[in-house]
Parts: C-alpha cells; sequence; structure tokens
C-alpha cells in the first residue's frame, strides 16, 4: 500500500493539514490511509493530456522543414514549456504517491520542474505577443530584423531564466524549516509566492497593454487597405470582428485561468483548505491544454502539416489564405 510521505510539506500542493473535512489530503493523512485525492488524479490526468497535446505540436515543428519562422520557435517554446509543464504534474503525482522511500530532493525538484515549466510558458506566452506587435509596428523592417539566431538567443535567455526560477526550491528557497512560513503552494514560500504572483501579475498587464495596441495598429492597417483598395466595407467589418474575437480569445483564456490562482496566491496561506487551492489551480493547469488550440492549431501552416501526416491530403476545402494585419 501507499505509506505517508511525512508531514515536512515538500510538496508543490497542499498538505493534509489544509484540506479540510471531506476532501482527501493530498500530502500526509490521505496517503498515509491509502487513498489518493481525486483533485490530484484530475491533475495527472491534465498533466497526461497537456503532455500529449504539446508533443504532437513539437513533432509537427520538428519534422516540418517550412515551418522554421520566428514564430514558429516562439510557438515550439510554448509548446515545449507546456509539455514539461504536463510531465511535471505526473512527476509531482508520482513523487507523492509512488516513490518510496519518500525524498526530499525528488520532491523538491519535482516542484522545481513545474515552477520552471508554468513561467517559461507565460514567458513565451508574452514572447509570441510581443513578436506580434513588432510584426505590425516594424512591418517594413521586421523580416530583416528579427532574425532566427536572435530569436534563438532571446529565447535561450527566457529559458535560463525560468531554470533558474525552477532551482530556486532546490538552492532552499523552500519553506521545509519553517511551516508557518508556506504558501499555498509547497515548498515555496509565501513571500516567494507573493513576487511570483505580483509578476505574473505584471507581465498580464503588459501583454493586455500590447494587444492594446495591436489591436489600433491592425484596424489602422485595415482602414488604409480598404482606402487603398476601395474594398467593400462588409470585408473590413469581417476581417476587424476576426481580430476582436481573436484578442479576446487570447486575453480572456489567459485571464480566466490564471487571474484568479495568480490573486489568491497573494491573500492565502497554507492554513487554507486546500480544495479552495485544488479549485483554482487545476483551471491554471488547463491553460496549457488550450494554449496548442489557440497558438499552434489555429495556424494554417501547422492545419496543412498535420493534415498531411494524418492523411496525406489537404482537403479542398482548407484555405490557405496568408494572415494579414487585421487577422491580429
Amino acid at each position: 500500500g501507499l505509506s505517508p510521505a511525512g508531514d515536512s510539506g515538500a510538496r508543490a500542493w497542499p498538505s493534509a493539514a489544509a484540506a479540510g473535512p471531506g476532501t482527501a489530503a493530498p500530502g500526509g493523512g490521505a496517503a498515509a490511509a491509502g487513498s489518493v485525492s481525486p483533485w490530484d488524479i484530475a491533475l495527472c490526468a491534465t498533466g497526461t493530456a497537456v503532455a500529449g497535446e504539446n508533443a504532437l505540436v513539437l513533432a509537427v515543428l520538428f519534422y516540418t522543414p517550412s515551418l522554421r519562422a520566428p514564430m514558429f520557435l516562439l510557438i515550439g517554446s510554448l509548446a515545449l514549456a507546456d509539455l514539461l509543464a504536463g510531465l511535471g504534474l505526473v512527476a509531482n503525482f508520482a513523487v507523492r504517491y509512488l516513490l518510496r522511500p519518500p525524498s526530499e530532493a525528488a520532491e523538491l525538484a519535482a516542484a522545481g520542474l513545474l515552477l520552471a515549466a508554468f513561467s517559461a510558458s507565460v514567458c513565451s506566452l508574452l514572447a509570441i505577443t510581443v513578436d506580434r506587435y513588432l510584426s505590425l509596428y516594424n512591418a517594413l523592417t521586421y523580416h530583416s530584423e528579427r532574425t532566427l539566431g536572435f530569436t534563438c538567443a532571446m529565447v535561450l535567455l527566457m529559458w535560463l531564466l525560468c531554470l533558474g526560477v525552477g532551482l530556486l526550491p532546490l538552492l532552499g528557497w523552500n519553506c521545509l524549516r519553517d511551516q508557518s512560513s508556506c504558501s499555498i503552494l509547497r515548498p515555496v514560500t509565501k513571500d516567494n509566492a507573493a513576487v511570483l504572483a505580483v509578476t505574473f501579475l505584471l507581465l498580464f498587464a503588459l501583454m493586455m497593454q500590447l494587444y492594446l495596441q495591436i489591436c489600433k495598429i491592425a484596424f489602422r492597417h485595415a482602414q488604409q487597405i480598404a482606402v487603398q483598395h476601395q474594398f467593400i466595407a462588409t470585408a473590413q467589418a469581417t476581417s476587424t470582428r476576426k481580430g476582436l474575437s481573436t484578442l479576446s480569445l487570447i486575453l480572456g483564456t489567459f485571464a480566466l485561468c490564471w487571474i484568479p490562482f495568480a490573486i489568491y496566491s497573494l491573500v492565502a496561506d497554507s492554513s487554507y483548505p486546500a480544495v479552495y487551492t485544488y479549485s483554482l489551480a487545476l483551471p491554471a493547469t488547463c491553460n496549457s491544454l488550450i494554449n496548442p488550440i489557440i497558438y499552434a492549431f489555429r495556424n494554417p501552416d501547422i492545419q496543412k502539416s498535420l493534415w498531411l501526416a494524418c492523411c496525406g491530403c489537404i482537403p479542398s476545402t482548407f484555405s490557405s489564405r496568408p494572415r494579414t494585419s487585421s487577422d491580429v
């Protein structure tokens, strides 16, 4: 049977003390009783789905020579981050329930993997936003300035920074020696969780500002094209509505998945019922499940590669119209 993992709190999710009545505890009492929290099962299943979906994106990008532009490198970075996040969720489950005897180093490593992966995921989303902004703001010089080598260097720098964040729990930035300092996500301390949450909210505010600027530039470009080519008003309105729907999908999904969890991380600590943390953490992890749909599978080039890989053909109804600035 499953033996208890101890009360050290060295895990990326709440411990038994915070589980509350009627909730299977993920870190202590539940494991001791041989039961598994259904929340942990849901997180592990989500992680498995996230890993599989993003592995498909990476395989398409890797085996399609035409998908080597800087934009696809950023999509690949996002897919890799989400893939590692999914594997981190599975590893966290395995370390808590399957690893015997318990290993403090393994628990800290699993927590560090989750921190690094989700940090890289959010930073990759920001990088994609900046790339979209620059492609519109510097439309004439974008392709000459944004070379593949420059993008690779920026992505590598971003990943080194995120890996540094992931190493913090292993380097002593944890609450193993002071349980009262634990946040809702052990072994991260309350102070460190607050810093991460505030940083995330600032990054989201920056993304929102950039997308507002993208929207303004796209509308201006659409109006200029309409005047130059004398397009009918309905065509411009359709393109504008598509751009607005894309913006709403991107920002709305990101906000709904992450903002509640980030705010809760600021106000709560390990004494709060675990069910609250789980109910907010699960939607946040689902963002990595939605990212491939928004950023990869909606891309015409990736769609074409998927059709060729799956059935060796391209549907006659497939549209290969190039993206325009109005599409955002």
